[in-house]
């Protein structure tokens, strides 16, 4: 994933697929124009590939590999600039992750609610977690000498949860693989940054050579582990001394991917936007979306990945974790924008998820435990709804029920515009009716607006639940529906 929080060259990347020039890497000729359609897949068919994900809303990323032995972000090689003699002998040959449990991960990501995981199977540094044939640098091949996709994909299966696998576009590791301004050898000092600097550093690498060996290791993973439900490319760098789709021969990686996974969904990172079937939704970054995003004007599916943290691997040192209530907030925050929420847990070398992960999706297993009616099946309140202050919104529109999450717990009463449209209520931990109060008919001597919109009578003590829910039963005017 991109290195969102640090203060270097990668708060360019973080944003370049959206704001960098539309340059190849090699050259900075302009792009060439894409087909709008790769595959040729309906839209209807599309949307009914995607109804479970849609329907589940909520999952886990899981990024592991050997930068959780350095515990000081995924993103250490780079960021450090660290030499691949020393970086492989110090995290390489130390690699032994005693403590693995794979059933434990995925046990941990059910109890919380989560509905699918993705694991990050390869990232930036190269490191496989599975017994590739492509290359020795891989999880068998350390002192641990297990086949860590394996184990996470029966694990999952085992569950009833669905499995998704990371892939990184990029490979530090690699000998062909060019120097980008994402690469540990890149120049230091971005003044240095020149045509003439990374053409020496590139000198006798080829592009062409990689991607026979990436294209390799996808059809590994694609062919050797079953039914794959979301494989998730990580990403283009869209800068002069970046990447572009025709260094990852995008499209046939998706025909590809299509052809060996027909149901698989894909996320939007290979660089292919301007068509309408070479990505399936969208991907936000560590942050909260203002409205539902769209792509030439129409809404389309999206999930907003986020960190417990401010980093993607282990990093021990790392103290801006997110508190269980902020953690509900922002996914009830997605759902209510129509998009999903993937949180991100990054294991310690030795396997296991840290105290403060533990906590955070303990505090998330009690939430859903009582709340998940919420979350599964929903999406945007519908028109004429409107969130009251310290509440956001959901709707399960097959249910014809309405969700009041009250954050901002009010004192004994919650004023709705909307009253007339509500047959019924309910507080959703305990199943316990809230009375609806119609709006009054006269004037309090006193002053008091209490009533005077009507609204929902709440004990004046919030419920010992993080954010309460309310369910309500929305009237409907066709009966039958």
């Amino acid at each position: 994933m991109c290195a969102m929080n640090r203060r270097t060259v990668f708060s360019l990347v973080a944003f370049a697929a959206i704001a960098m020039p539309l340059l190849s890497a090699n050259g900075g000729e302009e792009y060439p124009e894409l087909p709008r359609r790769i595959t040729g897949e309906t839209d209807e068919a599309r949307a009914e590939r995607m109804a479970w994900w849609r329907h589940d809303r909520f999952g886990m990323f899981i990024h592991f590999g050997l930068y959780s032995v350095a515990a000081r972000h995924e993103w250490v090689k780079s960021l450090e600039y660290i030499p691949d003699e020393e970086y492989d002998s110090k995290y390489f040959s130390r690699f032994d992750p005693d403590l693995l449990d794979a059933k434990a991960w995925v046990a941990a990501a059910k109890r919380a609610g989560m509905k699918y995981v993705v694991l990050t199977t390869k990232h930036h540094e190269g490191f496989c977690l599975w017994d590739t044939k492509t290359t020795d640098y891989k999880s068998t091949n350390t002192p641990f000498g297990r086949d860590i996709v394996r184990e996470f994909v029966d694990a999952c299966r085992d569950a009833g949860l669905k499995v998704g696998f990371y892939f990184s576009l990029m490979d530090w590791h690699h000998p062909d693989y060019t120097v980008d301004i994402g690469h540990p050898r890149r120049p230091q000092d971005k003044r240095d940054w020149t045509e003439e600097n990374f053409a020496r550093l590139n000198a006798g690498k080829d592009m062409a050579r990689f991607r026979d060996f990436m294209f390799a290791q996808v059809r590994e993973l694609l062919t050797g582990y079953g039914k794959i439900d979301i494989i998730w490319y990580d990403f283009t760098i869209k800068d002069k001394f970046g990447k572009t789709y025709k260094d990852w021969n995008a499209v046939e990686l998706v025909r590809l991917t299509r052809r060996l996974q027909p149901t698989a969904i894909i996320d939007s990172r290979l660089d292919l936007m301007d068509t309408d079937d070479g990505w399936d939704f969208v991907t936000p970054e560590q942050f909260k979306v203002q409205s539902w995003p769209t792509v030439r004007g129409k809404r389309v599916p999206w999930e907003t990945c986020q960190t417990f943290s401010g980093s993607w691997g282990y990093y021990r040192d790392e103290e801006t974790w997110k508190s269980v209530p902020q953690l509900v907030e922002l996914l009830v925050h997605s759902v209510s924008h129509g998009g999903n929420l993937i949180l991100d847990v990054g294991p310690t070398a030795r396997g296991e998820f840290d105290a403060r992960a533990t906590e955070r999706l303990d505090g998330l297993s009690r939430w859903m435990h009582w709340n998940s009616r919420s979350i599964y099946g929903c999406g945007p309140a519908p028109d004429g709804f409107d969130a009251p202050h310290g509440t956001i919104l959901t709707y399960n529109e097959k249910a014809k029920r309405l969700y009041i999450h009250l954050f901002d717990y009010p004192m004994g009463f919650l004023p709705l515009a909307f009253l007339d449209k509500i047959e019924y209520a309910q507080f959703l931990h305990d199943g316990s009716e809230v009375k609806i109060q119609p709006p009054a008919t006269h004037h309090s001597q006193s002053g008091d607006q209490k009533g005077a919109l009507g609204g929902l009578v709440l004990p004046v003590k919030k419920p010992a639940v993080d954010c309460p829910v309310i369910e309500c039963w929305v009237k409907q005017t066709n009966k039958e529906n």
